[in-house]
């Protein structure tokens, strides 16, 4: 977190936004976040769904100032919208009360819509990611954008160059640029600082700064000294030695062209002391934030709950048809039905199924959270085998199974990339564990790891890749048992870690503390749209029940 030092310095304008935002602001503060000059905001941006296009972007713009560079991107990783029709039911609602009846939406409500799911996101993102960060917007590397930015601002500054060298000197690209500075040095001052607003609307007079530039009397290396002056009393501690370099520049033309970026990375420190000032008041009211602005979606797209519906009542079958395997003669209730249905998202099919309109704004964390499950089933699968195949011989010995889960986590690192190949990856982790455990029996007096033992190990390590391996699936299973009763269990106390998890008892356990707290909130959120939901699935199971 930037901090401001107790003395020398006048408190940073940081300040502000930690002491001034209310609670009524927020959306407006959030909106004013998102217009942040030369800012992209880093948040998914996936619920707004439209008739002709499932997303649209503005080209980010430059200005023929060096400091303009103004973009205003939203990064959207990972888009999965949909396509709806507006004013049409969807086939598969069957009898489901919609929130409003179907009708045209026109182009200024979709519009607003689309600007309230926007606030919305960016509000999920800063409660739910606290490493949220705004961050500078850069076009990419050969670009035609990054070429135009840069023929464009190297013909502004070789244009104040020529005119400062003229005699007399030509001050006119020069004093715009005081211009911008002034108007930023101000938005940096908090609102009781009217003494330095007094000094900075003194030396930075334009009018009068353009009459002596006509008179021949304007001094402007004075001027720019004074600006660096005002950038370090103002500036985080952080920006100490960008502003000392500053101070080290003696041409005018270089300096001015240096300034700029110290600027910007100030309005940048400013803008992330501003979210990190947000979260609080967020999270005191985010709950009703999003499930307002939601409603207000829903009532613009009455089909806008589709996907949820089905995730819901595939949820509701599956555990209907489990229970029924297991000889349970009771009805799932809404809740075991939501918590299962939870669980059924970290074995998604991302590629094919549409993910529930609900979540969409996590949907990144749970495909995060189903890769680093998938390793660690195969990571406990392989030290399962290992230490079942060895015996007890290898059983306690300090430090093995961490050196073996380590190197079978390395070999594992990318199996979430196109170009992994399980079958290689296993293979070798089953040629590493017979090394490492011929070495361990040796080192330790053991008998030797025959070789028909060790290809034995090889062959069990593996088929773990095959899709019905018993081991493979029991471990999948017991994480699944875990992480469900995590949920049950509201967080009062950790459940009891099944068997064969204890290798990875450390990962899973961050792993459930995460799920558990992206659950809960998203259930606060949407509890009224789910239970509306539940209770009619409930209501269908019971009739067919009689």
């Amino acid at each position: 977190m930037l901090q401001v030092r107790a003395s020398g310095r006048v408190p940073c304008v940081l300040d502000w936004y930690s002491t001034r935002i209310k609670l009524c602001q927020i959306k407006n503060v959030m909106t004013c976040l998102m217009e942040t000059e030369d800012l992209t905001l880093n948040f998914p941006n996936t619920l707004v769904k439209s008739r002709d296009s499932s997303e649209r972007s503005n080209m980010p713009k430059d200005s023929d100032k060096p400091g303009g560079g103004e973009n205003r991107t939203d990064s959207s990783e990972q888009s999965h919208s949909k396509r709806v029709q507006r004013g049409t039911p969807s086939p598969h609602r069957g009898n489901t009360p919609q929130s409003s009846p179907p009708r045209f939406v026109s182009v200024e409500e979709l519009m607003e819509t689309a600007k309230g799911v926007t606030n919305m996101a960016l509000a999920h993102e800063i409660v739910v990611n606290t490493d949220f960060q705004v961050k500078p917007s850069e076009p990419a590397e050969g670009s035609l954008e990054k070429r135009v930015k840069e023929i464009m601002h190297k013909a502004f500054w070789d244009v104040l160059e020529a005119q400062l060298s003229e005699n007399p000197p030509s001050y006119n690209h020069a004093i715009k640029l005081l211009a911008e500075i002034k108007q930023t040095l101000l938005s940096f001052l908090l609102p009781g600082h009217g003494r330095l607003r007094g000094r900075i609307e003194e030396v930075l007079d334009l009018s009068l700064i353009q009459q002596q530039a006509e008179n021949g009397a304007l001094d402007i290396s004075k001027v720019v000294e004074f600006v660096i002056g005002m950038m370090g009393s103002l500036c985080a501690p952080s920006r100490d030695e960008e502003i000392r370099k500053l101070r080290e520049i003696t041409d005018l033309v270089p300096l001015l062209k240096a300034i700029f970026p110290v600027m910007d990375k100030m309005k940048l420190d400013m803008a992330n002391f501003a979210v990190s000032s947000i979260r609080p008041h967020l999270l005191q009211q985010s709950v009703e934030y999003e499930r307002k602005k939601f409603q207000e979606f829903v009532e613009k797209q009455p089909n806008a709950l589709d996907f949820t519906e089905k995730w819901l009542q595939d949820s509701a079958k599956s555990v209907l048809h489990e229970d029924q395997a297991g000889g349970a003669g009771s009805l799932p209730t809404p809740l075991a039905v939501h918590n299962h249905a939870y669980l059924r998202l970290l074995k998604w099919n991302h590629a094919s199924d549409p993910f529930p309109e609900t979540l969409l704004m996590d949907q990144v964390r749970f495909q995060e959270m189903q890769q680093v499950l998938e390793q660690l089933v195969l990571v406990a699968s392989v030290l399962l085998i290992v230490y079942n195949t060895t015996g007890e011989a290898i059983s306690g010995l300090p430090g093995l199974m961490d050196r073996l889960k380590r190197t079978i986590g390395v070999l594992l690192t990318e199996m979430h990339m196109p170009s992994f190949s399980a079958d290689e990856a296993l293979a070798t982790i089953g040629e590493r564990m017979c090394v490492e455990l011929s070495g361990c029996l040796s080192e330790h007096g053991f008998s030797p790891f025959s070789t028909n033992r060790q290809s034995i190990l090889k062959g069990q390590i593996s088929a773990v890749t095959l899709p019905d391996n018993a081991i493979r699936r029991l471990i999948g299973s017991r994480i699944q048992t875990y992480l469900l009763a995590f949920l049950e269990s509201s967080h009062r106390s950790a459940p009891t870690l099944p068997g064969g998890l204890a290798p990875i008892s450390k990962e899973l356990e961050e792993i459930a503390m995460k799920f558990g707290r992206l659950v809960h909130f998203n259930k606060l959120v949407y509890s009224p749209f789910y239970q509306k939901i539940l209770q009619e699935i409930v209501q269908e199971g019971e009739s067919h029940d009689t």
